[in-house]
């Protein structure tokens, strides 16, 4: 807010701004049909459609228009409508109407709509709190998403005179704003609609289905749990995301953990008793001022109490999650440790045997519990530890990406106490630290299972770690939730109800097949007609209806070993982890001429690669030919936060690569992510799947059957109409899904030019 402001009394409902000629006449004349795709809904009714956009009230509508002023307007800067009904009503009254929406479906939506009624408004997609740079100032500013905090940005992008209007979150508030030429004047008018409702919030925000949400709300009525505890567990949403649109919901800011660890004043935290603290799920981080600043899980929790037993004449709440609220825990701890036997004290002379005294292995237990709760906190998949000389760094994978982690500031001595605890709680060795160990150990932090799997590496300054997290309470993605399109789903499904044949997942590690091959056996351990069995290295996930089995090599029990015993069982699908050698090849190949569904990964380029690398392992070429059924290709890409995505123009040198001739399509567009809280300013959030699919129709077989070179098989099945890794891609890239950059990542030079 900038600091030029003033605040009024707030206007009461009878004082509101006089009804302005022309308004009830405009409302009367824009149908809210085409924005309902029905026919005309009652005037009174407010209702949300499936993309989660909301159509409001008439009578809503016209208090809106009312506080922004007498029309007509020049120029309108609408934020949040993903319906466009509104924008259409007051494109009637204004000469030009700008119309922001953070979400691209919304967006489509809004556009389709827009058409229909015959009504052109400036549509953009992106982050409304930031306003746009283009066509300010704007003589009236209607803010849909609730607030209480006022976003500066929009602010300073009105016109003198200019109104801001927001609904306000609580019952019967209306904000405006009023930009006058000595500052800012706040007024809250009328009475407006009550909050949106958490799971609305939610549909619009984060794009789950409206049927899971109110499938979840039933299940928490019935359970006597949480709407949000409910979503977490049965849909795929993150804790992250149920507690950003609560504290939407309740106009609180969401805490940043590493803003609130770097404001902590230990006096504040002392001065009330942890157990009071804890129990009410409530931190005092600071005093500001008159003013306390708490990180609280519970909004409508006792942070009054805390700011009456401190003093504290106003209080500043941050919303943050269970697992954010004990990161922040973790970090008071570290600095209370710090504080009284520093960490950096350990002399660099110290003995290797850091464990012998238990206050030193307290501290370094601590340090890693607290490297964990932050990795779970990051969404991060592993955490490297490294040590160059006297320097350590500490990085997580998060998305697929390495990013540091500064505020980790290890001494050479420290690593080696946290690499000891590591040790011992993965049985490993703690005096052998010439060779590479492995081992696993299991952890439950932010109210979650974890197997954690350690390898350790010497190396010139010393040893390095990498931890990999594997949650083993995840809810399994189903295929919607990979992103595959239709026609891909479609596939994928009919795939599914073959009697015999083999199917292949193929791409380098960490590319999400098993999740793909999890995602269909979902629907087979469904079908009560069809038995389905397992054998993996490791099991990954439980799956009810599913007979799985772990392989053991160290007493003869492989991947071929399973295969051979399955067949025995009488199984109608066989899922082999990963084809690793010939005879699991051979062993998945007779399965399937046997009668079964067999699907398995391999570790391949492409889709035509796993053909050859099926000949490669001495699979007879008829043999192939006969029972490959389709391969699946795939990568991972990061997903463009939905939060603050963006056009973007292209990189040349990118567009080279893509298009050597320079016949760039016309209607090419790429988009990136600007950064904002959401993403924690990396402009990306969570991955997709980037799939090639191959199936093998009558010209593919003879290819295989005839021994094809490998460049003419990947010729001809262009020719049939296999969908490449680069065209799925650049249709991802076309749709706002991925950054035009992630192809690099993906493709070869070869691949990029098609």
């Amino acid at each position: 807010m900038p600091a030029d402001w003033r605040a009024t009394s707030p206007v009461s409902a009878s004082t509101d701004v006089a009804d302005a000629p022309g308004i009830r006449a405009t409302l009367d004349a824009v149908s809210r049909a085409p924005f309902a795709r029905r026919d005309e809904p009652p005037a009174s009714t407010t209702f949300v459609l499936e993309d989660g956009a909301v159509v409001p009230a008439v009578d809503d509508l016209r208090r809106w228009v009312l506080a922004l002023g007498r029309p007509p307007f020049e120029h309108v800067l609408v934020v949040g409508d993903g319906s466009g009904y509104v924008s259409a009503v007051l494109a009637r009254l204004a000469r030009r109407v700008v119309l922001v929406e953070r979400s691209a479906a919304r967006v489509e939506g809004a556009r389709r709509r827009l058409a229909l009624a015959g009504v052109d408004v400036d549509l953009r997609h992106g982050d409304g709190t930031a306003g746009v740079r283009d066509g300010t100032p704007f003589d009236a500013i209607l803010f849909l998403p609730t607030t209480r905090s006022l976003p500066p940005a929009l602010l300073e992008q009105l016109a003198p005179e200019g109104h801001f209007v927001a609904p306000d979150p609580r019952p019967g508030r209306l904000l405006r704003v009023v930009r006058h030429a000595d500052g800012f004047a706040r007024e809250e008018l009328g009475s407006d609609p009550p909050p949106a409702r958490l799971g609305d919030l939610l549909v619009a925000e984060t794009g789950v289905h409206r049927s899971q949400v109110e499938h979840a709300a039933r299940e928490a009525q019935r359970t006597q749990r949480r709407l949000g505890e409910v979503l977490v567990e049965e849909t795929s949403l993150s804790e992250l995301d149920v507690y950003r649109a609560l504290a939407h919901q309740r106009g609180i800011p969401f805490g940043d953990v590493d803003g609130l660890l770097g404001k902590v004043d230990l006096e504040v935290v002392r001065a009330v008793p942890r157990a009071f603290l804890l129990h009410n799920h409530v931190l005092p981080i600071a005093r500001e001022d008159d003013a306390l600043l708490v990180a609280t899980t519970e909004p409508d929790g006792s942070a009054a109490d805390l700011a009456k037993a401190l003093s504290a004449r106003a209080l500043h709440l941050h919303l943050v999650t269970p697992t954010d609220y004990r990161r922040l825990w973790s970090g008071v701890d570290r600095m209370e440790t710090t504080r009284e036997t520093p960490l950096g004290g350990t002399p660099r002379e110290a003995r290797d045997d850091l464990l012998a005294e238990s206050s030193v292995d307290a501290r370094f237990v601590g340090l890693f519990e607290s490297l964990l709760l932050d990795a779970i906190g990051e969404r991060a998949s592993d955490i490297h530890l490294e040590i160059y000389g006297e320097r350590v760094r500490v990085r997580l994978r998060v998305d697929g990406e390495l990013r540091d982690v500064p505020r980790y500031q290890m001494t050479a001595a420290e690593l080696r106490g946290v690499m000891n605890v590591l040790k011992v709680a993965s049985n490993l060795d703690i005096a052998e630290r010439r060779l590479p160990q492995g081992g696993r150990m299991r952890r439950r932090a932010g109210g979650r299972a974890f197997d954690l799997r350690i390898q350790t590496q010497p190396s010139l300054h010393g040893e390095h770690a990498v931890i990999r997290l594997l949650p083993q309470d995840s809810r399994l993605l189903t295929i919607e939730d990979l992103g595959f399109d239709a026609e891909l789903a479609s596939s994928y499904r009919r795939l599914l109800q073959h009697p015999s044949g083999l199917v292949l997942v193929v791409g380098p590690t960490g590319s999400g097949k098993s999740t793909t091959l999890y995602a269909g056996l979902q629907i087979l351990a469904r079908d009560p007609s069809r038995k389905v069995i397992t054998v993996e290295d490791p099991i990954e996930y439980s799956l009810e209806g599913v007979q799985q089995t772990q392989v053991k090599p160290e007493i003869g029990f492989a991947f071929a070993d399973a295969m051979r015993s399955f067949v025995r069982q009488d199984p109608d699908v066989i899922l082999v982890g990963e084809i690793r050698d010939a005879e699991t090849a051979l062993e998945a190949i007779r399965a399937s001429q046997t009668g079964h569904l067999v699907f398995s990964t391999l570790h391949c380029n492409d889709a035509v690669d796993a053909v050859q690398r099926l000949l490669d392992l001495g699979m007879h070429p008829n043999s192939v030919a006969s029972e490959l059924l389709a391969v699946l290709a795939q990568r991972l890409a990061r997903r463009i936060c939905d939060g603050c995505r963006t056009p973007a123009e292209p990189d040349p040198a990118l567009l080279a690569e893509l298009w050597p001739g320079g016949d760039v399509p016309s209607d090419f567009r790429c988009f990136v992510g600007a950064g904002c809280a959401r993403c924690s300013g990396h402009g990306t959030y969570g991955r997709i799947a980037v799939v090639e699919h191959l199936p093998t129709g009558p010209a593919i077989r003879g290819g295989i059957a005839h021994r094809m070179p490998i460049d003419e098989l990947r010729e001809l099945a262009l020719r049939e109409g296999l969908r490449t890794l680069r065209d799925t891609a650049l249709a991802l890239v076309k749709a706002g899904v991925i950054p035009l950059a992630e192809l690099r990542d993906m493709l070869s030079a070869e691949r990029m030019a098609g």
